[in-house]
């Protein structure tokens, strides 16, 4: 008798399939468009994302060159063959050559130190573009992909109510599913939107760091040529760094030790 009752009560419960694809399929088109958009946005940061990490890392690794090996060239040119043909330091150094010969040619009109200043400056702005490219589109889709995800989400909403209107039934069953399915989207949008909103915020900050080499090997390409390469900075390798911290260590076991004792010299007059 039990039996019977719970294949009765099993067959007039209803079969009501929620999942990804069902909210998918009664989406029609349009979800099934704004799904694109959003897996498209969330490739395309990705893509972004290591690009820009790799190319960073890369200059950030020549920047080490430069400080080991550029420096202790007798001349900007034999200097410049130390380093990589396509690296932005390479580039540096290549206009601040081209920015010398060209001031040659025009005379007193204008103070080299102003116009080597303005080339370096136009190199740096140049390289710095280049290394910003891409990151207005992580910007974008983080501030976008969360309203794309919405617009799914409304959409989806608007398409339930409508086959409830049209069912004539506002049971929680009824209602739950199709707009738990239209939710999905919205999740989808932040799931898009978080990791490019992180991923520029990134990116920004190791662009600022290289920014403020880049700016510091300018200034010693500008010192070194306005005078004439008598001013350089000072190279540091590991091994000089390691030599200076054992002399010091050296010199400070090697130092007599001071005690605090007082001497007091007493005069007696006659």
């Amino acid at each position: 008798m039990i039996t019977n009752l719970l294949a009765v009560a099993g067959e007039a419960a209803p079969q009501n399939q929620f999942g990804f694809l069902e909210a998918m399929e009664q989406g029609g088109i349009i979800a099934w468009s704004i799904f694109a958009v959003l897996v498209i946005m969330s490739v395309g940061s990705f893509y972004i994302l290591f690009t820009k990490l790799f190319e960073q890392r890369k200059i950030m690794s020549q920047y080490d060159n430069v400080r080991s090996q550029f420096w202790r060239a007798n001349t900007l040119d034999e200097g410049a063959k130390k380093l990589d043909s396509n690296s932005a330091w390479r580039q540096l150094v290549d206009d601040a050559v081209k920015a010398r010969e060209t001031h040659t040619k025009m005379g007193d009109n204008l103070e080299a130190h102003d116009w080597l200043h303005g080339s370096l400056a136009r190199s740096e702005a140049s390289i710095n573009a280049r290394l910003a490219g891409g990151l207005p589109f992580l910007a974008t889709v983080g501030a976008t992909a969360p309203f794309v995800g919405l617009l799914g989400t409304v959409i989806g909403i608007y398409r339930a109510l409508i086959n409830i209107g049209l069912a004539g039934s506002a049971s929680i069953d009824k209602v739950a599913g199709p707009v738990g399915e239209a939710l999905i989207m919205t999740a989808i949008g932040l799931l898009v939107a978080v990791p490019a909103v992180l991923a520029y915020n990134w990116l920004q900050s190791r662009n600022k760091r290289i920014a403020e080499r880049l700016s510091g090997f300018s200034t010693d390409l500008l010192a070194n040529i306005s005078s004439n390469g008598a001013v350089r900075p000072a190279v540091m390798t590991a091994t000089s760094t390691q030599a200076a911290a054992k002399s010091a260590t050296t010199a400070t076991a090697s130092k007599p030790a001071t005690t605090g004792t007082t001497t007091t010299t007493t005069t007696t007059r006659k």
